[in-house]
């Protein structure tokens, strides 16, 4: 029928268990989302949240290193930073994300939304790369410049990379268990949609040897809540993440790990 609207099919991404159905208009921007996110991408007609894209063109730079803001009104998550503005309604699962034809906002928006949504069900989201060996998954957290992509480039052949910049961790009956993500750090490269249960946690620090430390559960719940990603000011929130923390230390071990940049480091994650 002339003039008539053709219905593009959303992208639906399903990473550590939730789907996030994408709609957009725009069949480049569909493209874009089908090679960046390939690998996670799922057939499945059913989607726990839904977010409408709508592209603009931005008229220049201005306000675009603006700081993200996250705040909630009413039933509604409000989300904005220099290069996007998002509204997102927990209860709905629904949303709407303005943004420019790129992919680095509807990143973080995603990353966002998994965190909100984590916080209900006793996981998060760490600044930690994190792989499976042996069935066994291992995380390894720091801050920027500690390793994490170092140790991911040097894991063996016969490792799984999750992610080389954020870790997917979510509790599944009495275990928890690691996901993979699309999220890509230095290595540019998505993880593998696969998952295990944790093994271990080991917080990265260079040295002159390949060595162990053991760590009391105290220090080891205050450096996991420096690497948590949790972008929302909210009180209740804020005290289920604490709670979530407290609970994965008391069940998975957290060592500090010190080491060489060479495959050897390897010979003793276990």
């Amino acid at each position: 029928m002339a003039g008539a609207t053709v219905q593009v099919d959303p992208v639906v991404i399903r990473i550590g268990g939730t789907t996030i159905a994408i709609r957009t208009d725009s069949h480049e921007f569909r493209r874009l989302l089908l090679d960046r996110y390939a690998g996670f991408v799922a057939s499945s007609e059913s989607h726990d949240v839904e977010l409408e894209i709508e592209l603009y063109e931005p008229a220049d730079a201005a306000g675009s290193d603006e700081d993200l803001q996250l705040s909630l009104c009413g039933k509604e998550w409000l989300i904005r930073r220099g290069d996007f503005r998002a509204r997102w309604n927990a209860s709905s699962g629904r949303g709407l994300v303005r943004q420019p034809p790129s992919p680095f906002a509807i990143d973080s928006v995603l990353r966002i939304i998994h965190s909100l949504i984590l916080a209900k069900r006793g996981g998060f989201l760490l600044h930690a790369a994190s792989a499976i060996r042996f069935g066994r998954g291992f995380l390894f957290a720091g801050v920027s410049g500690a390793g994490k992509t170092t140790i991911a480039r040097l894991a063996p052949p016969d490792a799984a990379l999750l992610s080389d910049e954020i870790s997917y961790v979510i509790r599944r009956a009495e275990a928890y268990c690691a996901w993979g993500t699309p999220f890509a750090g230095e290595l540019a490269r998505a993880g593998e949609n696969v998952s295990a249960p944790i093994k271990a946690v080991f917080l990265l620090e260079k040295g002159t040897e390949n060595r162990m430390e053991d760590i009391s559960e105290a220090e080891a719940v205050r450096s996991l809540l420096r690497h948590v990603l949790f972008f929302a000011d909210d009180r209740a929130l804020v005290n289920e993440v604490f709670h979530s923390i407290c609970e994965f230390v008391n069940q998975v071990p957290v060592r500090r790990l010190i080491f060489v940049p060479d495959e050897r480091v390897w010979n003793i994650i276990s």
